[in-house]
């Protein structure tokens, strides 16, 4: 039997809907929920949404017990359709291929991979095993030119005018929407996605002067798809095509598998084909025209098949950064996310929010706070406080239906984490003492308790803390600050320095830093704050940072005292 089943979430209950659509179409088979990834280029956080929902769904339905299966369907065999900036080791000697199938682009110089879609591929293939997602990939450049739908084209292609027929409903209304769209936004995310994402104006292989079809072969000599058919034949299949390049060639369509069908028709054939109960779509796929939408007509009228049930799910942006599309450069991928991100973390970003709910993921100092609120969670999950929604989330956050995924033994805080290496640079014998007395009377005895949560933040802070906002503890004392404080500057350093050897600790420190000001100011150390305490505070604080760092601000001052260490923090403070 499955795993007890989560608590009621947009989980679950898309679960029960998938699992009792799946009872109408097709009792006692597997469910299949569906993904559609293209590697035209990085396959970004955004993207990964078109995984994760089907993951989540997916998952739910295993841990009941009922047999499902993921299908990630690779779009490889979709044409190049333009070079993306940024990415290394590609310039524009690329725009060659533009046209030809992502398989048969040659990959960034200096890739070990074989082509343009391997590369692209390989890192979220590696990001999906670290994030316990299962998942069968289907590449259509191997199902194209094995044959695999060979019955399928030639079906199309005889249907061609009821297909056509179809289509014409909606390519005037596609293109009033995106036009519509485009003229009444202003949001730069949104003017991005309208344009960016081609739903409206998606390739549907429209009627040219010998008619209208569905199928568009690459060419023989040139290998793109810059070729018109000039005529078919369906008792014989013979199908003549030129190309740009001045070449011409006729074919047997029942013999030929160097071609697709265009992408307006491929997707709702795809459906039928591999019978998808459930495939999430972006925002770009449900306007009117979109291959979404004409996709549900296409597959009920020709296919004879059903669309998938499935939400509409929202763009996932990065903290500071616009819309992410794939084709820009620097827009950060799932495995990059993972170099700063624990795995739960990272799933639980995308388990939380509905999909129909846009979020942000950050990579600047906000992480901090995305780590702190995914311990808080944690904790009360172990307490029995959380709520329903927040406990399931938490749940498929942690583990699936395959079970549990690997986590630091002893989360301890990423801030404190990130500051500790930021100021010993990652040297771990300093980090090994300074780790050891943030609890002593429960020391860190090896870095690996700690791990992988230390090795995420060392990499953030080497990747997204700019050198100028690196601490920088002082190598000597500020002496002609130390000889310009006032009396009562002197007497809270000195009651700072009494204090430091009983309360050498994370929470110690705390006590006697926030303690300070309010014995200053003839107060019980558990007295309440008032607007002047906290000024006092404040103060003290910022003298603390300029004498230790040489700034105003800087990493939380428990954690940097444990780190300077009391033997220096003695002699800068003057003691």
């Amino acid at each position: 039997m499955g795993q007890t089943t989560m608590e009621t979430d947009w989980v679950s209950r898309l679960a029960d809907e998938v699992i009792a659509e799946a009872e109408r179409r097709a009792p006692g088979k597997p469910i299949v929920c569906a993904s559609g990834l293209s590697p035209s280029g990085p396959i970004h956080l955004g993207n990964l949404r078109e995984v994760m929902v089907p993951h989540l769904v997916a998952d739910e339905i295993k841990r009941r017990g009922v047999p499902c299966e993921h299908l990630v369907s690779w779009d490889d065999y979709d044409r190049f359709r333009k070079v993306p900036a940024g990415v290394p080791g590609v310039d524009e000697s690329w725009q060659e291929h533009i046209g030809r199938p992502l398989t048969s682009v040659p990959p960034p110089a200096g890739s070990a991979h074989t082509s343009w879609a391997e590369h692209f591929k390989a890192p979220l293939k590696a990001a999906l095993a670290e994030m316990g997602i299962e998942v069968r990939g289907i590449s259509q450049t191997e199902q194209y030119t094995s044959g695999a739908y060979r019955e399928q084209i030639l079906f199309a292609m005889r249907e061609r005018r009821r297909i056509d027929a179809v289509l014409e409903r909606y390519r005037t209304k596609g293109k009033d929407s995106q036009d519509a769209a485009l003229a009444a936004s202003e949001d730069e995310a949104e003017l991005a996605a309208v344009e960016g994402s081609g739903a409206a104006s998606e390739d549907d292989g429209g009627a040219g002067d010998s008619g209208y079809y569905p199928y568009k072969p690459y060419c023989g000599a040139c290998g793109r798809d810059t070729t018109t058919v000039t005529s078919y034949d369906d008792e014989t299949t013979e199908l003549r095509y030129t190309c740009a390049c001045g070449f011409e060639e006729t074919v047997r369509l029942s013999e030929f598998d160097r071609g697709k069908l265009v992408w307006k028709v491929d997707w709702p054939m795809r459906w039928a084909y591999e019978g998808v109960v459930f495939e999430p779509a972006g925002v770009d796929h449900h306007s009117p025209g979109s291959s979404w939408v004409v996709g549900g007509q296409l597959v009920s009228e020709i296919f004879g098949g059903k669309q998938p049930i499935g939400p509409m799910y929202a763009f996932v942006g990065i903290s500071g950064m616009a819309k992410m599309s794939s084709s820009r450069g620097g827009v950060p991928v799932p495995s990059e996310a993972l170099e700063i991100m624990e795995a739960p973390l990272l799933r639980w970003l995308y388990a939380r929010r509905r999909p129909n709910q846009a979020f942000k993921i950050a990579f600047d100092s906000e992480i901090q706070r995305t780590y702190d609120e995914f311990d808080a969670l944690s904790r009360r999950v172990a307490a029995g406080t959380a709520q329903p929604a927040d406990l399931a989330a938490h749940g498929r956050a942690v583990s699936t239906a395959a079970g549990a995924l690997p986590g630091t033994t002893r989360p301890l805080p990423f801030r404190m984490l990130a500051s500790v290496v930021d100021i010993t640079t990652g040297e771990a014998e300093q980090t090994l003492r300074i780790l050891r007395e943030v609890d002593p009377d429960n020391p860190v005895r090896s870095l690996d308790e700690v791990r992988p949560r230390l090795d995420k933040a060392t990499r953030w802070v080497e990747t997204q803390v700019p050198a100028e906002q690196r601490t920088r503890v002082r190598a000597e004392p500020d002496t002609a600050l130390l000889d310009s404080l006032d009396e009562e500057q002197r007497a809270s350093l000195e009651l700072l320095l009494e204090g430091l050897d009983d309360q050498w600790s994370l929470d110690g420190l705390t006590a006697l830093l926030y303690g300070v000001p309010k014995l200053r100011a003839g107060l019980a150390v558990d007295a309440k704050p008032t607007p002047e305490l906290k000024a006092a505070q404040r103060g003290f604080f910022a003298l603390l940072y300029r004498l230790l760092i040489g700034g105003e601000t800087g990493p939380r001052l428990p954690t940097l005292l444990l780190a300077v260490g009391a033997k220096r923090v003695r002699r800068l403070l003057g003691g």
